[in-house]
């Protein structure tokens, strides 16, 4: 029965130690509920159904709230992976889970998950067919540690990398937030001064007479193409279509390919992308071998998670080398994504048979870098953003009062 035609239920219960502990659950009727929860080792005190009319009924629109986000994941395993070392079995963990967690999707791909389980099915298997919550480097995690018989010590790991990944991405937003703010800010600005400001101008200029200085000229007719319909068109039409542009040249694997080369080459921005990749690089191929995945199916996964191509066509060389029996270290000087440092302290891993320690080590190291940089820009790009907002608004300014000065010197 679909999720859409269950009703909700308030509840009170009391656990093993007597805590009362509320909270809601979606069931048939009360009996199911107060099943559901003795199953949970719960003693329900109180089950109450919610009602949906008038405004208690809850909104929901498409597409938001039914996406599950990398910290709802890392969440997710931090606490199944506390529930199995607790000596909790999977079921139990599962109903605890899908009962606290907030992310209602999340929830419900987890109920699902149970009711496999509870029929048989493996907690991998039944993980891979929800491929758009779990992704297929976390369901081979999961494959490794359930053979390995250290499911708990995997879903710690995949919580920490996680964890990890979700910092990352904070780092990179707060390294690409400031520029684009500002950048947008100088639109606005320069977008109102040719809209309500240059016109006033432009009107006291005519009343004057006179040939206007060139750059009071160049201004002026912005303005008039700015506030004409073919200028209010372009500024609809032109970000339009760059961005259906770029979408449909991220759709095509050449074109995604061809994107990420030229992100690693940008003069500023070029050297922290190179870095994030190396530190997806280091850090998912590490979990996974430590983990237990074995070292091909680690790079395949590594390869497709590392988002970047160069990156991601160079690992799958090495995957094609270790196939053949060769190291990893070789085939990785080949590839200049691969800095120097990187291949030789792979090698000595290799070498000592420590291979994920040492791939563990890498990503520590650039994700320092990765902090560093990211400080470094942001410090770099405060004063530049300031001057470039400083220009294009002191620029029309002066535009605009050059006409005036050279009226004050004929009068002199």
């Amino acid at each position: 029965m679909s999720s859409a035609t269950l009703s909700k239920f308030d509840y009170q219960v009391r656990d093993r130690t007597g805590r009362l502990i509320t909270g809601q659950l979606e069931a048939d009727n009360q009996a199911a509920v107060a099943s559901k929860l003795a199953s949970m080792g719960y003693a329900p005190v109180r089950i109450t159904e919610v009602s949906e009319q008038g405004l208690n009924r809850e909104i929901r629109i498409p597409g938001l709230g039914d996406r599950v986000k990398l910290k709802d994941l890392a969440i997710f395993s931090r606490q199944f992976a506390t529930m199995i070392s607790s000596g909790l079995s999977l079921i139990r963990s599962l109903s605890i889970l899908h009962a606290q967690t907030e992310n209602k999707k999340l929830a419900e791909v987890i109920d699902e998950i149970r009711g496999k389980v509870e029929a048989g099915a493996s907690l991998s298997s039944a993980m891979v067919e929800h491929d758009k919550v779990f992704p297929k480097l976390y369901v081979a995690m999961v494959k490794a540690g359930e053979a390995a018989g250290m499911l708990d010590q995997v879903l710690l790991r995949v919580a920490m990398m996680l964890e990890a990944d979700v910092k990352l991405r904070a780092k990179i937003k707060s390294a690409m937030t400031y520029p684009v703010i500002v950048f947008v800010m100088a639109i606005m600005l320069s977008t109102v001064m040719l809209i309500f400001i240059v016109p006033v101008f432009d009107g006291m200029f005519k009343d004057l007479g006179g040939e206007l200085p060139w750059l009071t000229a160049q201004l002026v007719k912005a303005s008039d193409f700015v506030t004409s319909w073919l200028g209010v068109i372009t500024y609809i039409v032109v970000p339009t279509l760059l961005w259906t542009a770029y979408k449909q040249i991220r759709a095509n694997p050449r074109g995604r390919y061809l994107l990420d080369v030229i992100k690693l080459k940008l003069p500023v921005f070029g050297p922290l992308f190179h870095k994030i990749a190396l530190t997806r690089f280091a850090r998912n191929l590490s979990t996974l071998l430590a983990a237990g995945v074995p070292i091909l199916q680690a790079l395949e996964i590594t390869a497709e998670t590392v988002n970047n191509g160069p990156m991601g066509g160079a690992i799958t060389e090495v995957q094609d080398s270790v196939r053949q029996g060769e190291s990893m270290n070789a085939p990785l000087k080949q590839h200049e994504v691969f800095p120097p440092m990187v291949v030789q302290m792979i090698a000595v891993g290799e070498e000592t048979g420590n291979v994920d320690g040492m791939l563990s080590k890498i990503a520590d190291f650039y994700d320092t870098e990765v902090e560093a940089t990211t400080e470094q820009l942001t410090a770099m790009m405060e004063p530049l953003m300031i001057g470039v907002i400083g220009g294009i608004v002191g620029g029309m300014v002066i535009a605009l009062y050059l006409p005036m000065f050279k009226i004050f010197e004929m009068i002199a």
